[in-house]
């Protein structure tokens, strides 16, 4: 069982400290020996950065969520969260798969949520996915006695899986909010637009067994900016189509297919569907990249599938592209309190949005989304993939589109992209998907090799 060098002069460093080398249990193996009692835990190693920008590790029990506000009281530093593309940089260079729960990781200065120090039993992550340091209580506070700590992790809520409770869910976090006074001007029922005009016609052409080419192509022509995006991602390097796309109907017979346009209008249109007021042009940009990136991986993951359990192509690629949608439904219903949602989730990038949203509002952009686009009427595949996503155990109808965008986006996480920092998925998610994991890295790798025409594309579709 081998640890990184640099791990082990740390621990060499702390010469009255006992400890033993375990291996370290897969994702699923974990979830199952998680102690039932409050007596061990696993410790989970974070990077954060203070107003001077410079790094601090922060040391909390896994599957907590820091509390940036309490940091600040006690220690009386602002603290915020680097970007997953920043923590990866410092995993990578050190040739590690996360940030390793060994104090003064780095020489960085080390804070201490202080409900460790009362743990029996503790086992720390040494960043290389296969190894822990497991450590008794004496020699942990001894390994920290020159650490800062203070009270500023909690629990991270668990994600509601029951769909039939969502809209009680985000009527009554409404009223919380409300009644918190947190966002004063909301109305006691939520008010979102309604379905656009042109999300409407092609909802009604999907259903329609007799729908052409033709039908198509005027619904997306009435919108000319609509139109202009179709036929410049058809023309994208990224699909090398031969000659010059003049057209709708050129990139729907030529390059993209009928399938592809109707999905791809569609999600176009719902992603303008919001004001997007409380966006900054930065957040725009990174939400259309993310859609984009996701989709072109769920689409490469589709192909990857033998046919005779590959789930529908139009339905997962739409999914993917609306992966993202309840960050903007977020924004347009929480607008004076979303950049306090952006900061708890960049102070807490180890855990997945919908639980850091979950924490701070209340419910989550996933519940949210799923709920609009199913009184939207919305196709079913397509609202089990979005409030489903962040479960990669959901067994219930439709879940390989849930599945697909899980496993998408955390490889793409796990190859440095996106806003959630690498993990492991669970072996159980590639089998229930059919889909060979070797093949699926390679899709990954093939995506990220055509980043700069996804991010031509990613940019003409936020204007």
């Amino acid at each position: 069982m081998t640890v990184s060098a640099t791990i082990l002069e740390l621990l060499q460093k702390s010469q009255n400290v006992s400890y033993t080398i375990t291996d370290k249990p897969s994702s699923s193996e974990q979830l199952s020996i998680v102690p039932k009692n409050d007596t061990k835990c696993f410790v989970k190693g974070i990077i954060l950065k203070d107003s001077q920008n410079q790094l601090v590790q922060v040391l909390i029990p896994e599957n907590s969520i820091i509390d940036v506000d309490a940091m600040f009281r006690h220690f009386n530093r602002q603290f915020f969260g680097i970007s997953p593309k920043e923590a990866w940089q410092l995993i990578d260079a050190k040739e590690l798969l996360s940030i390793p729960a060994i104090p003064e990781w780095q020489s960085m200065p080390t804070f201490i949520d202080d409900s460790l120090l009362k743990k029996e039993q503790l086992m720390l992550d040494t960043g290389d996915g296969k190894n822990l340091i497991q450590l008794n209580n004496e020699n942990f506070n001894e390994m920290v006695s020159t650490c800062q700590t203070g009270t500023f992790a909690s629990k991270a809520p668990a994600i509601n899986m029951e769909t039939e409770a969502d809209e009680a869910q985000i009527l009554d976090s409404v009223k919380r909010f409300t009644e918190r006074r947190i966002r004063q001007r909301l109305d006691e029922t939520l008010e979102m637009p309604p379905l656009p005009e042109t999300a409407q016609r092609i909802i009604k052409l999907r259903a329609d067994p007799n729908a052409d080419i033709n039908d198509l192509t005027n619904i997306v022509e009435i919108d000319p900016s609509l139109a202009a995006q179709v036929v410049s991602w058809a023309a994208s390097p990224y699909y090398s189509a031969p000659g010059k796309i003049k057209s709708v109907h050129d990139a729907i017979v030529r390059v993209l297919g009928f399938d592809m346009v109707l999905n791809l209008a569609l999600g176009l249109a719902l992603g303008r569907t919001l004001s997007v007021k409380s966006l900054s042009r930065t957040e725009i940009d990174n939400y259309w990249r993310n859609a984009v990136y996701t989709a072109a991986a769920v689409e490469g993951l589709v192909t990857s599938i033998a046919r005779e359990h590959r789930p529908g192509f139009g339905m997962a690629y739409l999914s993917g592209l609306l992966n993202n949608f309840g960050y903007l439904v977020m924004a347009e219903i929480f607008p004076p309190y979303f950049q306090l949602l952006n900061r708890a989730r960049h102070a807490n990038a180890h855990l997945l949005p919908a639980v850091v949203e979950t924490h701070t509002l209340g419910i989550s952009g996933n519940q949210i989304a799923g709920w609009l686009l199913e009184n939207w009427s919305m196709p079913e595949e397509v609202v089990a993939a979005l409030r489903h996503q962040s479960n990669p155990r959901y067994e219930g109808e439709n879940q390989a589109y849930a599945k697909l965008i899980y496993v998408a986006k955390q490889m793409l996480a796990n190859r440095g992209f996106g806003d959630i920092l690498p993990t492991e998925i669970p072996t159980q998610v590639f089998e229930s998907l059919h889909l060979d994991q070797e093949m699926a890295l390679a899709t990954i790798e093939n995506i990220l090799e055509s980043g700069d025409d996804l991010d031509a594309i990613a940019e003409k579709m936020r204007c």
